[in-house]
C-alpha cells in the first residue's frame, strides 16, 4: 500500500484531482456564488469565525498535507470543470487506519449524483490502495442532502455527537456514519462501494 500524489481519481465524466494555480478564478468563483448555500455546513473558528483562508494558502496547505499523507484533498470536477470539493483526513495509520471524510458541492449540481459517486471513488481508494480500514463521516442532523449520501452509500449510523464541530459559528451536534473494509466487497479493479452504487443507481438514475 502505497500513497501517491499528485493523483487522479476517475468516474466517467467525473474526476476528483488536486487544485491547480489555474483554478483560482474558477475555485473563488465558485466558492463566492455558493456562500449562502454552504454557510450552514461549513466548519468555522471559534476565535475567528468570518476568517477566510486565501487561495494560494488553501493550496499550499492541501500540497502539504497531501505530500505528507496526512490529507486527501481533492476538487470534484465534471467534463473539466471543478465544481466541489472532497477531501479524506485526518487520515490516520497504525492501529486505527482510519479517515474521515468531507464535501460540497454547487448548488447547480446538486441532486445530479455527484457527490455519492465522488465519496465512493475517494473510499474505494482509501480501502484498496492506502490499506484504510474505516471510513466517518460526520453530518448535521439538518443536513438532509448530505444524508441521503451516507444513506445511499450504506454508511452505518453511529449515533450523535454533541456539539462536535463548530460550524456556522455554533458548536453543532454531528450524526456519526461509518463504513469498514469488511462491510464492503471490493472487486480486482479496487471498485467496492462505487460499483455497488452503480448497480442499485445506474448512471442515468439520479443519486442525491
Amino acid at each position: 500500500m502505497v500513497h501517491v500524489w499528485p493523483l487522479t481519481l476517475r468516474d466517467g465524466e467525473l474526476a476528483l484531482r488536486p487544485l491547480r494555480r489555474r483554478d483560482r478564478a474558477d475555485f473563488e468563483r465558485l466558492r463566492e456564488r455558493n456562500r449562502d448555500w454552504l454557510r450552514p455546513w461549513d466548519a468555522t473558528d471559534p476565535d475567528r469565525p468570518a476568517r477566510q483562508i486565501p487561495f494560494a494558502a488553501l493550496r499550499r496547505w492541501n500540497e502539504q498535507q497531501a505530500r505528507l499523507g496526512l490529507y486527501l484533498p481533492l476538487v470534484i470536477t465534471v467534463r473539466g470543470r471543478v465544481v466541489g470539493q472532497i477531501t479524506a483526513g485526518p487520515i490516520q495509520y497504525g492501529a486505527l487506519r482510519s479517515a474521515v471524510l468531507g464535501y460540497w458541492i454547487d448548488r447547480e449540481q446538486a441532486g445530479a449524483g455527484l457527490v455519492p459517486r465522488s465519496v465512493a471513488l475517494v473510499i474505494d481508494h482509501l480501502f484498496a490502495e492506502l490499506g484504510i480500514h474505516r471510513i466517518e463521516v460526520t453530518v448535521r442532523p439538518e443536513n438532509a442532502s448530505s444524508l441521503r449520501v451516507v444513506q445511499k452509500l450504506h454508511l452505518r449510523p453511529e449515533g450523535l455527537r454533541r456539539s462536535a464541530i463548530h460550524v456556522d459559528g455554533s458548536w453543532r451536534d454531528h450524526l456519526v456514519f461509518a463504513l469498514t473494509a469488511e462491510e464492503i466487497v471490493t472487486g480486482h479493479d479496487g471498485r467496492g462501494v462505487l460499483a455497488r452504487l452503480h448497480h442499485e443507481f445506474p448512471p442515468d438514475t439520479p443519486a442525491g
